[in-house]
């Protein structure tokens, strides 16, 4: 999740424009990962460092680690610290913004600093995904505190990002809620119910193609047309997750619930749909609106 929440921060900041976080998105699961990079991460290296060490390569043949540590900028025991890490999300996004230009290592640097500190991130949370941090993220995105049953909004939420990242991959970025949508004729929604004590209508929102993608990405097939198949798909998705989260509330506070069968239909009215949460989550593909009523 905090790969996904990084992307959120750097457009909120201004960092990234929408249609650059689109091709980072894209970019990301093809990027080599780079020292510099990590080593600016991991606070070895400042970004002048690093482009100092760039400027020596461009001189003479020899790789970026033997430089640095030539320099006395890091150990060799770092170096090797570092060449064993496992590339997380969300540097990949970073590495990806650098090296398509959108941001300079000085940029990134400030920027992963002040990630870290406004969610009180350590590396360890950001490299195990610590699931204590998940509430303060999530009550960064929208603020669910004067909401009757907050706790399971907010559970319901959480529990949405990580099943995304689990059954249709890690290249997203949730957008700022939305609490209402407007009438489309041409749009597709999937809603299912959730009854019982904690009573609420589910749903996700996209235009055509943008389904076909999505459906495409969950159900591991090639999909080119709006069909059965992706009508499937995407009441599976619903019903799944929804599924999760109900075995999971009675697990842990004994509560209840039901669920009506998932259905789509094209077409919104906005009448039909009241007092709702929506979560934008922008893929490459493009956005997918999930929603939920209070």
């Amino acid at each position: 999740m905090f790969t996904q929440f990084f992307g959120n921060y750097l457009l909120n900041q201004n960092l990234v424009t929408p249609e650059q976080l689109i091709d980072g998105l894209q970019a990301k699961n093809n990027t080599r990962m780079k020292l510099g990079v990590l080593a600016i991460n991991a606070g070895y290296m400042t970004a002048s460092q690093v482009e100092m060490v760039h400027m020596k390569q461009s001189t003479m043949d020899k790789r970026f680690g033997d430089i640095a540590i030539e320099c006395g900028f890091v150990t060799s025991e770092q170096i090797d610290e570092l060449l064993s890490q496992q590339p997380q999300g969300y540097l990949l996004l970073g590495q990806a913004f650098v090296d398509k230009g959108y941001m300079t290592n000085a940029e990134f640097e400030d920027a992963i600093r002040t990630y870290k500190e406004k969610y009180s991130l350590s590396d360890n949370d950001l490299n195990e995904g610590e699931d204590s941090k998940s509430d303060v993220m999530i009550d960064s995105l929208i603020d669910l505190s004067d909401m009757p049953n907050s706790g399971l909004y907010k559970q319901y939420i959480v529990l949405m990002m990580n099943n995304l990242i689990r059954f249709t991959g890690d290249d997203y970025t949730p957008l700022e809620p939305e609490f209402k949508i407007d009438s489309d004729s041409e749009v597709y929604i999937t809603t299912q119910d959730i009854t019982g004590e904690f009573n609420v209508k589910t749903g996700l929102i996209a235009d055509e193609k943008t389904l076909i993608d999505f459906a495409c990405r969950y159900a591991g097939e090639e999909l080119t047309e709006m069909d059965e198949y992706v009508d499937a798909a995407a009441c599976d998705f619903m019903n799944l997750h929804n599924g999760l989260f109900t075995v999971n509330v009675s697990n842990e506070h004994e509560i209840e619930l039901k669920l009506t069968p998932p259905s789509t239909v094209k077409g919104v009215n906005s009448e039909d749909i009241n007092d709702i949460i929506v979560l934008p989550v922008q893929y490459p593909f493009g956005i997918i609106k999930f929603l939920i009523t209070k």
